[in-house]
């Protein structure tokens, strides 16, 4: 899962997704105060269909928001202890959703069955790698430069008491145990083998299936979900691990 991206700026995708898609429709300017760098209940950049074959940019809260919800973040409430004291409600985390369960999850599952699908623009995502015992913090790059337009599911929730309308998004995510390099990443639990890690990944589309993401049958968007191949990634922080693994050695 990623809990941590950088937003591409405008220059970097504009042309880019226009050359591909043809049109693109977006904000003259971000919101007040918000920061490049997205972490959960943030305010990112997604990129939605204009249902004429093109695309809206549109700033969202990078966490859905289940349909319904009192308030933005939805809060768990978290188990009790006898005997202790309460532990305080915490945030449902909703920044991401496993593919497997998008269909039927009550938070997840409007927005992917009604084909509310989108790209969100990021030069890069952060993941941790624990093959040193310790963490080190992967900021996972294209290795052409471009980039990465990750999969996604919009949504827009109504704030009761104010009436604000509040866009809001989420990232996909799937298994990558058997993948060469991102399976490297996310610490393991001890008690399961490496191929049932449940390790998982963000999912990148490619621009040549842009469109069919954005506007296609729900199969034919379950067919883009997988992990992107080796040679896609910027190999620079993976070389740096392998050189401190060498030298623990």
């Amino acid at each position: 899962m990623c809990n941590l991206y950088h937003m591409s700026p405008r220059d970097d995708f504009e042309i880019y997704v226009r050359r591909h898609l043809g049109k693109l429709w977006l904000p003259e300017a971000a919101p007040a105060g918000i920061k490049p760098t997205v972490g959960p209940f943030d305010t990112g950049l997604f990129l939605r269909s204009d249902g004429e074959g093109g695309a809206v940019g549109e700033f969202g809260q990078w966490g859905l928001i289940r349909p319904g919800a009192p308030t933005r973040k939805d809060m768990m409430q978290p188990k009790t202890v006898p005997g202790k004291k309460p532990p305080a409600p915490r945030p449902r985390s909703t920044n991401n959703c496993r593919t497997e369960t998008v269909a039927t999850s009550p938070t997840f599952r409007a927005a992917w069955n009604e084909g509310r699908r989108c790209l969100i623009p990021a030069t890069w995502y952060q993941e941790p790698n624990w093959e040193t015992g310790k963490n080190i913090w992967w900021q996972l790059r294209r290795a052409d430069g471009l980039p990465w337009m990750l999969a996604g599911i919009w949504n827009t929730w109504t704030d009761p008491a104010t009436g604000e309308i509040v866009p809001n998004f989420t990232m996909l995510t799937c298994n990558c145990d058997d993948h060469p390099m991102l399976a490297r990443l996310h610490k393991p639990d001890p008690k399961l083998p490496a191929d049932k890690q449940d390790k998982r990944a963000v999912v990148h589309v490619e621009p040549e299936h842009w469109a069919t993401w954005l506007t296609g049958t729900v199969d034919e968007a379950r067919a883009l979900i997988q992990p992107a191949p080796v040679e896609v990634f910027d190999q620079a922080d993976a070389v740096k691990t392998d050189e401190l693994l060498a030298r623990l050695v």
